[in-house]
């Protein structure tokens, strides 16, 4: 690694405290602005602000879509690209915190942009719309957004410290049943109970799931099972969501998964329909050498990661769909140890003093592995040649 490299990276951190207030006040504008997926328009807008202001140049929509953005500094090679989330859940708010992932990588972004001139090679910050539930990556990825990069990374926040992070594959199902309505105490025997095909459908996956593998998950809601209870319904329709480590595993259990709501068409005599979304998540492929730079970086900041050598997969993320491209991080950093996310403790943590400082620590940890990556050519390589040999012995 070239003698300065640490300088620069000091001098990257210096201009993340510079941003301090700044990057502070534009997560809690998107904190205190919740929007759902494809629908961030003010996240995207000032994210976008934020950057001009710094000197990049935007693209804005991006990949055809209103709420993405691209804003690159540098149009050499390599070329490291850093990617914000900003969408919220519904009725939650930002309870995965990506007020947070947004400002970092926002910020990070910013501070290497200082020491662009002496890292040489390119930095790119690609807003990514829709991550919770409509896979905005994904689509991104497949319209040739991430295409000629050398690293791509984000900081997600959670409850721990980890370098290495590991995610299921996973898919979005959705089941109709149509049968035929009737009064429900005076002539039950002419109707078709499309709710009790649901049920018999809900219970046979209910069924299925011990004897499918531990890593693997299947679980949904029921969106309409009926609107009188005095009518027998002749309609009903669920949302289930199929997981598994990796997509051939995830091919065998969307099968077995779809037979189980047949089973329910078939002992009521109600119709089914069912549809599989077209965007699915890729099972996340983290890269190692890259993780390995970011937990040195982490370290340096006070903060020991703590993770087992092959962290097991729980949930989901399009930063999946991004990691079979390219070289890929997604860590997490800890706001705090007993406060789980996707709930209304974790939305009120995201703006708190704990995740301010998850929010900086983040965007420096991202800013000097990114400058790693830029000034040392072995570090490159080593990232390359596990990306194209494939995932280790004993991962999917």
């Amino acid at each position: 690694m070239p003698p300065d490299a640490e300088q620069l990276k000091a001098r990257a951190i210096e201009e993340v405290e510079a941003q301090r207030d700044a990057l502070i006040d534009l997560s809690l504008r998107i904190h205190d602005n919740p929007e759902t997926g494809f629908q961030e328009t003010n996240a995207c807008a000032w994210l976008c602000a934020y950057l001009r202001d710094r000197g990049f140049s935007v693209e804005q929509p991006f990949c055809d879509l209103a709420t993405a953005f691209r804003a690159t500094a540098g149009d050499e090679k390599p070329r490291v690209a850093f990617m914000a989330e900003y969408d919220a859940l519904a009725g939650l708010g930002h309870a995965c915190g990506h007020n947070i992932i947004a400002a970092a990588s926002t910020g990070a972004a910013a501070a290497v942009k200082r020491v662009l001139a002496e890292t040489g090679g390119g930095i790119a910050a690609i807003g990514t719309p829709a991550e919770e539930v409509y896979g905005g990556k994904a689509i991104m990825a497949g319209r040739g957004a991430f295409d000629g990069l050398d690293a791509a990374m984000l900081v997600h926040p959670g409850s721990r410290n980890a370098a290495l992070t590991a995610a299921l594959a996973c898919a979005t199902l959705t089941v109709e049943y149509f049968g035929k309505e009737a009064h429900a105490a005076s002539r039950p025997e002419a109707g078709v109970n499309a709710l009790d095909a649901l049920v018999f459908g809900y219970n046979a996956v209910a069924a299925l799931r011990q004897h499918i593998r531990d890593t693997a998950r299947v679980h949904g809601i029921i969106s309409d099972g009926g609107q009188m209870p005095n009518v027998v319904p002749n309609h009903s329709a669920a949302v289930f969501l199929v997981r598994a480590e990796d997509e051939a595993y995830l091919e065998d259990l969307k099968r077995r998964v779809v037979a189980c709501f047949e089973a329910g068409a078939t002992a009521t005599g109600a119709r089914l329909e069912y549809r599989w979304d077209d965007v699915q998540y890729a099972p996340l492929r983290a890269n190692r050498a890259l993780a390995a730079a970011f937990r040195r970086n982490m370290a340096s900041l006070g903060r020991e990661t703590t993770e087992p050598a092959n962290p097991r997969a729980l949930g989901s993320t399009d930063v999946g769909n991004v990691s079979v491209l390219v070289p890929t991080i997604h860590p997490s950093i800890a706001l705090a140890r007993d406060v789980n996310i996707h709930t209304a403790d974790f939305a009120r943590l995201a703006a708190s003093e704990a995740g301010h400082r998850a929010l900086l620590d983040a965007a420096k940890a991202l800013a000097t592995t990114a400058v790693d990556v830029l000034v040392d050519g072995e570090l490159r390589e080593r990232m390359w040649q596990e990306f194209r040999s494939g995932p280790p012995a004993g991962e999917t």
